[in-house]
This record gives structure tokens, C-alpha cells and sequence, in this order.
């Protein structure tokens, strides 16, 4: 037989848009450079057991001494006009032992690191090159912990009131956080259910972008929500798609945050004027000891029409307890008798 010789792999195609996105980055990173910014870290709630922590933050261009203008009180709009450091590389500190990590193409530091840390909150340092280190806390997940909770943002934590299409863009160029209006009863439900089930962790999982992340932090504790890790996405286009998939985002957290700890069941919390009821029934079906029950809050007549209708039907599996209400009051009384268990 004549021998064959195996080919190198072809380089990864990267869509057209991320090339411009990528060449607009790096133009801007000059300007900022010749500006005297530096890179600074910029920390976002993490999560973990006792033997790893997943720590998450951004790497942005900051002036020196004025770091607290990356999460400072802002309109969204401007949470957009900052810039990413690209593939910067940070140290990050646990416990007086340094790691070394790279943010990715857009500045966000996703990394999970191996280290012994006690159950509950505890503290990390994070440093971008050079620039002095920063505090973010984490929450350590105990290991006999057997309940979690998974909550949605939009117009389930705080209402959004406004036409499907244009929520994002408002959400994230025009809104202060001090103008969100809270959903009524959804702080005391999420505390509730936490603080029912030892101090469990709860995950805000959100298909809003990384820039976003202090103001929703700032907004969550503002109105008394429990502290909790924010999953969000990054911005503009990957290196496959010209925009980033929501619906993919957050499927793709549910299954990872069952991955990383299978012997949690969670409670997902969602409303009825997106795709939460789709997500976790989909979730439920294909991983149903990781679900212990969920909570969707219905939209009113109004806010449904902005979101393009709900869900024809109150959706259902099988072996799973679904509860539907209009506020957050509603679900903790249908929810009781798994307060109570």
C-alpha cells in the first residue's frame, strides 16, 4: 500500500466578524496605551467547591488611581465603551498561592483553579499586570450541600417592561440600574429558598453581557437579593457566529453547573415570557436528578404583549413539581410544601 502521511490540521476558521471586531479591539488598545491607561482587573462573584474555585472577572484599560470608574454607577451605554485588554495575562491569589491565568479575546477572565478553600464565602485576590491586586468574593460550595437554586433576571428578579427585541439594547445602552424595578416578593423567595436549604448557593443566569455585571450586582444588592454568582455572556460576535446564542449560553450553564456538582438538585426560577420554560423543561427531561422543582412567574397581560406572548401551555415533566405565579409572594405559597421537606 503506498503510505499515506497524515496532514496538519487546517487553521480554525474564524468568522469575518470577530476578525473586524478583533482588528477594532486592538485599534483601540493603542489609543488606550498612548492615553497612559493601564490594565486593571475588574472582579465578578465566583463560585467553587473545596478543592476548585471557577473564578470570573475582566481585564479592562483604566488610568491609574481611578480604577473604581470600571465599576462605578454608570448608564449602561457607558459600561460598553470600555476596553478590553486582550489576552492579558492576571495572577490570581488563593490563599497566598499565585496562578496564572489569560483572559480571552474580550477581556473576561473565566478560569477554574484547583485549591483546598473552606465551605462558604470566602475571599480571592486578582491582579492584571502590574496594576495592584483586587478582592472577589466566592462562594464555596459546601460538599454535603443537596439544593441549589438557578434564577433568570429579566422580568423575573427585575421587570423589563418593554418589546422583546429592544430589551437588550435598552438593558444595556440606555438604563441606569437605579431606575430597574424589582419584581415584587422575588428578593424574600431567592433568600427564602436559600436560607431553607442551609445558605445554598444561587446563580443568576442571565443572557446579558459581561459589561453589565456591576450594575446588576449593584441592583441585586440594592433590593436585598441573596449574593450569588452572575453567569452572564460576552459581547459581540465569537469566532463561528457573527452574535452570540442566548438560548446556547444558558443551556449550556445548566448543564456545566450539573457537571460540577452532581449530587445538587436545583430549583430553577424563570418567567414565562422568554425561553425558560422550553430551557428547563429540556433540562429536566435530559438530567432529572439535577432538578428539584420550578418556579416561573407569569408575566402580566401587559408585559406580555412586550415580550411577544407566553408560553401557550403551562409547561410539565414528569417527576418534577412546577409552580407558576405572578410575583415572587405567589411562588414561596405554592412552593411551601418543598420549603418544608
Amino acid at each position: 500500500m503506498p503510505r499515506t502521511e497524515m496532514s496538519p490540521p487546517e487553521p480554525e476558521r474564524i468568522h469575518r466578524a470577530a476578525r473586524l471586531d478583533d482588528a477594532f479591539l486592538a485599534w483601540r488598545a493603542k489609543r488606550a496605551i498612548k492615553r497612559g491607561l493601564e490594565p486593571t482587573a475588574v472582579t465578578y462573584t465566583g463560585y467553587g467547591s473545596t478543592t476548585w474555585v471557577r473564578v470570573l472577572g475582566r481585564v479592562l484599560y483604566t488610568h491609574r488611581g481611578r480604577e473604581k470608574e470600571a465599576t462605578s454607577r454608570t448608564r449602561g451605554w457607558r459600561s460598553f465603551t470600555s476596553i478590553p485588554v486582550v489576552s492579558s495575562a492576571v495572577t490570581i491569589d488563593i490563599a497566598g498561592t499565585r496562578h496564572e491565568v489569560v483572559a480571552d479575546r474580550g477581556g473576561v477572565i473565566d478560569a477554574v483553579i484547583s485549591a483546598e478553600m473552606e465551605p462558604g464565602w470566602q475571599t480571592i485576590q486578582m491582579s492584571a499586570q502590574g496594576s495592584d491586586p483586587v478582592t472577589s468574593d466566592v462562594y464555596i460550595v459546601d460538599p454535603d450541600t443537596r439544593v441549589g437554586v438557578i434564577s433568570d433576571i429579566d422580568d423575573t428578579v427585575m421587570v423589563t417592561a418593554l418589546p422583546r427585541p429592544f430589551v437588550a439594547a435598552w438593558n444595556t445602552f440606555v438604563l441606569d440600574e437605579h431606575a430597574r424595578t424589582p419584581v415584587p416578593g422575588m428578593a424574600v423567595l431567592l433568600d427564602r429558598l436559600s436560607r431553607m436549604n442551609g445558605g445554598c448557593p444561587v446563580i443568576y443566569l442571565s443572557t446579558g453581557a459581561w459589561n453589565i455585571a456591576p450594575a446588576i450586582t449593584r441592583f441585586l444588592s440594592r433590593h436585598l437579593y441573596p449574593a450569588g454568582a452572575l453567569l452572564l455572556t460576552d459581547w459581540g460576535p465569537t469566532h463561528d457566529r457573527f452574535f452570540r446564542s442566548g438560548r446556547e449560553h444558558k443551556h449550556e450553564s445548566l448543564r456545566r453547573l450539573a457537571n460540577e456538582f452532581p449530587d445538587i438538585k436545583w430549583i430553577l426560577v424563570g418567567d414565562d415570557g422568554q425561553h425558560d420554560e422550553e430551557l428547563y423543561s429540556a433540562f429536566a427531561s435530559e438530567l432529572p436528578d439535577n432538578v428539584s422543582a420550578v418556579a416561573i412567574r407569569q408575566l402580566s397581560a401587559g408585559e406580555a404583549v412586550l415580550a411577544g406572548g407566553r408560553s401557550k401551555h403551562e409547561q410539565r415533566d414528569a417527576g418534577h413539581t412546577w409552580v407558576y405565579a405572578p410575583d415572587g409572594a405567589g411562588l414561596l405559597s405554592e412552593l411551601n410544601d418543598i420549603l418544608s421537606d
